[in-house]
């Protein structure tokens, strides 16, 4: 055989030629492009891509590890945008993802987060035609529709008042579907029964918000509302929310106790908010019952109050406000209205859902994946006075050290140095640092390490709203935040936060690395570029970020600020303070997607 190849190849000599002709041109490519990569712009260009690609690769979480120390050492510039199609992806609502989980008690509505190494680690780009956000008051009206443009809700609940599109805008008319007129008009049939105005009630939850209307419109009765719904069907209401620039955030009573303090609303309201109360034992009364504060109201309108064909239903809601001993203010029409008593003794002993007392030494307040229980709180387990008609009304609320921050050493003394402290330090934030606080530009503002909510009380007086988030793994001091008047939730940053992208134009943190490391070791539980990713995923582009840290964390901070596009400045701390704190102030580019080429 080996003669037959031979006169074969002597047989064909052109052949052989081409076969040469071919390797030596390899061969001379792979010198080109060698050249090309080390020594042109090229190469750079080609590493770059290639390293953005393996930033966003899942599939090796070593790899994913080692970018992550590039972004933080300053060796990798910058971090690559994600595709289109997550212009509105919220990484622990991903309905893709969820939809495989158990629906019983709507357990694949709730929070479910990916492992850091399954996140791809990427900026998510605005959609098309996104424009800065209509400025406070005139968005509680209309915002751009290409902000948020999703037509659904606006297609189905438009003759209700919910909003329609109208030219380049959504418009909010006020209405719901339980108050078709109105919100206005609404709030004014409740105050024919609830003390709205005059200081006495302050915190609302408002529970299946829609566009959260409700909310919007018991702002001018100085009741702060904060108002959640689950990502579902229509899914961007609490998009509308927040772009409306009312005060919302994503959530779903589910399995789990919702991420609030024990006795927190003056206010709970549901307007066809479609919660199953008396289900699973009335497990989800009992819910609203932990997070209203003695004496405070509960307004229910719609299914099943009154409602045809669920008498059934009408007569167990009923009977579940009984036995909590829930004083009945009113029916009015699909509307009903209960105050709720001060003090545990009235719980009988037996009833037809089986209530009873939680134990002495269950913590109300535990509230961060914390399973919901079937027996009620006691009110005898929580220390402090906070029932509504014993808190200072509003705003005199604001400035008076709660009875509930007396449970941390010295709690009263460090509540008044805080909020001197806050005063000092926002007065400085305005004047020399030139944030635009105190202008229409700056509405929805988050305070990521909150403590008693200084910050948020310091800028009380702008035309502006503070989510107060309180560290999960910090000490407990939401309670004292919701005493005072304001708003917030526990979170813990190693995780996302449930809202959607482009929500807060303002975002505040003091002393940053605290939030990613383990109280106790002192060891990093996660890293500084996914906070900070997560960071640019909530603020609006031109929104402001104000990080406070040690000289040597701000250092960190400003390589990953690059990284992710935004334009820093460190600054010294204010004079009067005797910390080494610097602060850098950041704001995020306004950039957009390259448009396909056809």
């Amino acid at each position: 055989m080996g003669h037959l190849n031979l006169q074969s190849s002597k047989r064909n000599p052109a052949r052989q030629w081409r076969l040469l002709d071919l390797v030596s041109a390899a061969f001379f490519a792979a010198v080109l492009l060698f050249f090309l990569l080390v020594f042109t712009p090229l190469g750079d260009s080609l590493a770059a891509s290639g390293r953005q690609a393996l930033l966003r690769s899942a599939a090796d979480p070593r790899r994913r590890y080692g970018l992550v120390e590039l972004v933080e050492s300053g060796h990798q510039k910058t971090v690559e945008a994600c595709p289109a199609d997550a212009a509105d992806h919220m990484p622990c609502e991903d309905p893709r993802r969820n939809s495989q989980l158990s629906r019983e008690m709507n357990f694949y509505r709730e929070r479910h987060c990916p492992a850091p190494e399954e996140t791809p680690l990427c900026l998510i780009p605005p959609p098309p035609g996104y424009r800065v956000p209509v400025p406070w008051p005139e968005s509680l009206n209309k915002i751009w529709h290409r902000n948020v443009p999703h037509n659904k809700i606006a297609d189905r609940k438009g003759h209700q008042g919910w909003m329609k599109e109208e030219g380049p805008y959504f418009i909010f008319p006020g209405g719901g579907t339980m108050f078709p007129d109105g919100a206005i008009q609404y709030i004014e049939k409740l105050k024919q029964y609830i003390p709205i105005a005059g200081g006495v009630l302050r915190t609302a939850l408002d529970m299946g918000c829609g566009v959260a209307s409700f909310g919007g419109y018991l702002l001018a009765e100085d009741i702060l509302t904060l108002s959640f719904a689950p990502r579902d069907s229509h899914k961007s209401q609490i998009q509308f929310a927040l772009e409306r620039g009312i005060p919302a955030f994503v959530a779903m009573l589910g399995t789990r106790r919702l991420a609030f303090p024990a006795f927190s609303f003056d206010l709970v309201h549901c307007s066809r908010c479609l919660i199953p109360f008396t289900a699973y034992n009335a497990t989800y009364f009992v819910e609203v019952d932990r997070l209203l504060r003695p004496g405070g109201y509960l307004v229910i309108s719609g299914p099943p109050v009154q409602w045809p064909k669920q008498d059934k239903e009408w007569a167990d809601l009923q009977a579940v406000a009984r036995a909590l001993c829930y004083e009945l203010i009113a029916v009015d029409g699909n509307t009903v209205i209960w105050k709720k008593p001060n003090g545990d003794s009235c719980l009988p002993n037996q009833n037809e859902f089986g209530l009873e007392l939680c134990d002495e030494s269950d913590d109300p307040s535990y509230a961060w994946y914390f399973k919901l229980k079937k027996c009620v709180s006691r009110t005898s387990s929580v220390k402090g006075e906070y029932a509504v008609g014993v808190v200072p009304k509003w705003p005199e609320r604001l400035s008076k050290a709660p009875s509930r921050a007396e449970l941390m050493k010295n709690g009263i003394d460090v509540f008044d140095a805080d909020t001197r402290r806050w005063a000092r330090r926002v007065a400085y934030y305005k004047t020399s640092l030139n944030l635009k606080l105190g202008t229409p530009a700056i509405r929805n503002v988050m305070d990521m390490n909150a403590f008693f909510g200084g910050f948020a009380a310091a800028i009380l007086s702008d035309p502006a709203w503070v989510m107060n988030v309180v560290p999960a793994r910090k000490p407990s001091t939401l309670d004292v935040i919701y005493d005072r008047g304001l708003i917030g939730v526990y979170h813990d940053w190693c995780e996302p936060f449930s809202t959607y992208p482009r929500t807060y134009d303002l975002i505040h943190v003091s002393a940053i690395e605290s939030l990613i490391k383990d109280p106790g070791s002192r060891k990093s539980r996660c890293n500084l570029v996914d906070l900070m990713v997560e960071i640019d995923r909530m603020l609006r582009p031109e929104g402001t970020v104000v990080i406070r840290d040690s000289p040597e964390v701000i250092d960190k901070v400003a390589r990953v600020a690059h990284a992710v596009r935004w334009t820093a400045i460190v600054h010294d701390k204010e004079p009067e303070s005797h910390g080494r704190d610097k602060i850098l102030v950041a704001t995020k580019s306004f950039w957009t997607l390259p448009t396909a080429s056809h």
